[in-house]
């Protein structure tokens, strides 16, 4: 997503910058005289003008109309970006949003508690939509399974992989089992799968119930028909989960948000359809690490009036993403180091904590 700045000197590359931010925190186009009197430059108004008539030029910036100040590009929003990047990033926008979702998850925290959390916080610190997904859970390390009848054939499976994540599913049976079958099916689970992977625990799975011999021993016909019925699509799943959709709709009311009405209800109907949204952030996560996705440089059009600021996390053999999506005007010097933190945060939890390569190296 990198654009090379074209022969931006360090004078053009601040004068951008304290654009950008004016525009950011005012949403309205930036005059030049605004920038004298809060840049701190010590140039004439008409010096900055000319550097403002370059920028244009470049690409960088453009007028609204004729007799208004500049507004950022997509294209000018990179170079502010990129330049954030390079800088070593603090914890103060971040540390609140941690301490909500530790008071939350408690010191042993589940998968599905921790990720169902952190969006929330996430949203209701920056104000805009935000989301995390779980890794797939394919290569997740199996620990345990236990069975917890429901009554009416119907039986509550919760399965436990060794990075604490828990995934529960309620699966009905044609025939009643009591409740001591059901604690024999899961010893006999545990002791002959656990430290394998979700995925390989399946496949041996169907492996066993292909053999003649099953058929003569009771217990284990039984306890291989449950987990059949237990690991069918557990290794695949991604879970998305979303905060904040309310954030959007009073940013589209704002007069400068620069949001259609029409771009926001695709936004919304991509949330709704969870497994497209999900399809997305794949495309976007090619590899651990932090990324930001402005306007047109989005290969779907229906998004291109959104930012993206997503990061990587991991729990020892998956990567997953968490993240944010908000307009153009998002105050990405919060949101960059909030994202990244908060993936690096999840990952030492997850007993996982990559380093980051510096901005400047990758």
């Amino acid at each position: 997503m990198a654009i090379e700045p074209l022969s931006l000197n360090e004078r053009s590359r601040r004068i951008l910058a304290t654009l950008v931010r004016e525009h950011i925190d005012s949403g309205e186009p930036v005059a030049s005289q605004i920038l004298v009197r809060r840049g701190g430059f010590g140039l004439s108004s008409a010096t900055i003008r000319n550097v403002l008539a370059r920028l244009e030029k470049l690409g960088y910036v453009r007028q609204p109309h004729t007799s208004a100040g500049r507004v950022p590009t997509d294209a000018g929003y990179r170079i502010y970006v990129n330049s954030l990047l390079t800088r070593p990033r603090g914890t103060r926008a971040t540390s609140s949003v941690e301490a909500q979702v530790l008071e939350q998850i408690g010191s042993r925290p589940d998968l599905d508690t921790m990720i169902s959390a952190v969006p929330h916080m996430l949203s209701q610190a920056s104000h805009h939509v935000a989301f995390a997904t779980t890794p797939s859970a394919g290569t997740a390390e199996f620990h345990r399974i236990e069975f917890v009848p429901l009554g009416a054939g119907r039986v509550l499976v919760i399965v436990v992989a060794r990075n604490a994540q828990i995934s529960h599913k309620v699966i009905q049976l044609e025939d009643g089992v009591a409740a001591g079958e059901l604690e024999q099916a899961a010893n006999y689970l545990n002791i002959e799968f656990s430290g394998m992977s979700l995925a390989a625990v399946r496949d041996e799975v169907l492996e066993r119930m292909s053999h003649d011999r099953v058929l003569y021993d009771r217990l284990m016909a039984r306890a291989l028909r449950l987990a059949r019925s237990t690991f069918e699509g557990l290794g695949h799943q991604v879970t998305l989960f979303v905060d904040g959709t309310s954030a959007l709709v009073d940013e589209v009311s704002a007069p400068s948000s620069g949001i259609t009405l029409g771009a926001l209800g695709v936004l919304v109907r991509l949330i709704e359809e969870k497994h497209r949204l999900v399809r997305l952030l794949t495309k976007y996560i090619e590899g651990p690490g932090l990324m930001v996705v402005i306007g047109t440089e989005h290969p779907d059009p229906t998004l291109q009036q959104f930012s993206l600021v997503a990061a990587t996390y991991a729990d020892g053999n998956n990567t997953a993403t968490v993240g944010l999506i908000g307009p153009l005007r998002m105050h990405y010097s919060r949101a960059i180091p909030m994202v990244d933190n908060v993936a690096l945060m999840m990952s030492r939890l997850l007993g996982h904590a990559p380093k980051r390569p510096h901005p400047a190296d990758s």
